[in-house]
């Protein structure tokens, strides 16, 4: 049903590719970060929710679209989408043979979102999952926890007329923190302008979002002494921070929870927060599947097979070759 193949995930049966590495004539897209949704096939096939940020992205590719559940015919297979929980418009990939079932996860987390419908555990005998924070190490704190440090750090930063600098990705975790800061108040934040079309695309999906402006149509005297800006990392010691005097930085990712990566990045604060399963999560999602084989890419795949293997007692695989070589937390 699935074949490992150079360019990427294939299933024969249906003729398609999954998440595929290089161009293809038929793509199935778990989500629209471009380390899943590459350039160049000649169709893609992505949930609906998705097709707004995916067609910004790539104006020229070929789109069709699908709603979650709903069962569509390819080849001799029968193919649908369930929600993973990771951006607005994830999904998980199931396909059904001759009795056989496999699920072809992408990213996913756990942890609540309002940004994009919850993950869906469908269970199925073969499941293929991510691996990107698979140490026991990496343990999600609440959300709501979070989203609390990072207004009180804001609101720290602005009784000292000092602005609050806060990276994370364009898609996903931008759209994630105005939705969760919104919760909390109802003032405006600034954003790099990479971020607002993709704003644009989750509001009209009926994501709420606070009242956001682009920092680059904002006049240079601007007085950002009590903001909070979002950016991407890309943006870290660029020109573009020249106008935020006396700015304070932060960091929010899975990967703050490493002692020592605030320090490399040269950041002053790290929130962990992430949009993919911690290990708790892994395992739990992997018991919910009831799947007897499991094959694991993207991030620790060798180690977290192994420990499946020998303490989890599954049948499980690395499958390192379909690891991208970018992963957006």
């Amino acid at each position: 049903m699935l074949a490992i193949t150079p360019k990427g995930l294939y299933c024969p049966p249906g003729d398609f590719y999954i998440d595929p590495l290089s161009p293809v004539p038929i793509a199935l897209i778990t989500h629209a970060h471009g380390d899943h949704a590459r350039w160049g096939h000649q169709k893609y096939v992505i949930q609906e929710q998705a097709v707004d940020i995916l067609r910004y992205r790539q104006p020229d590719a070929y789109i069709e679209s699908t709603p979650y559940r709903q069962t569509i015919k390819m080849g001799d297979v029968w193919v649908s989408f369930h929600p993973a929980g990771h951006i607005l418009g994830s999904a998980q990939i199931r396909i059904e043979y001759r009795g056989q079932v496999a699920v072809v996860s992408g990213d996913y987390k756990r942890e609540a979102d309002p940004t994009c419908a919850p993950f869906e555990p469908v269970e199925c005998h073969l499941f293929v999952t991510e691996s990107t924070f698979a140490l026991p190490i990496y343990r999600w704190a609440d959300p709501r926890k979070v989203a609390d440090e990072i207004f009180s750090w804001w609101q720290t930063n602005a009784a000292e007329s000092c602005p609050s600098l806060l990276f994370c990705y364009s898609l996903g975790k931008a759209q994630r923190i105005l939705a969760m800061l919104k919760q909390l108040m109802d003032q405006e934040i600034y954003v790099h302008g990479s971020m607002e079309t993709i704003n644009a695309c989750y509001r009209s999906q009926g994501i709420a979002l606070p009242k956001t402006a682009v920092v680059t149509q904002q006049d240079r005297t601007r007085d950002y002494s009590k903001a909070l800006i979002l950016a991407p990392l890309s943006a870290f010691r660029s020109v573009w921070m020249n106008r935020f005097k006396g700015v304070r930085t932060a960091f929010a990712s899975g990967w703050m929870a490493i002692r020592g990566t605030k320090r490399r990045q040269g950041i002053d604060r790290g929130f962990i927060l992430s949009d993919h399963a911690d290990w708790e999560g892994l395992l739990r999602t992997i018991r919910e599947t009831k799947a007897s084989r499991v094959w694991v890419t993207h991030g620790d795949a060798e180690i977290f097979s192994r420990y499946l293997k020998e303490n989890v007692g599954i049948e499980a695989e690395s499958i390192v070759s379909l690891t991208p070589t970018v992963e957006e937390d």
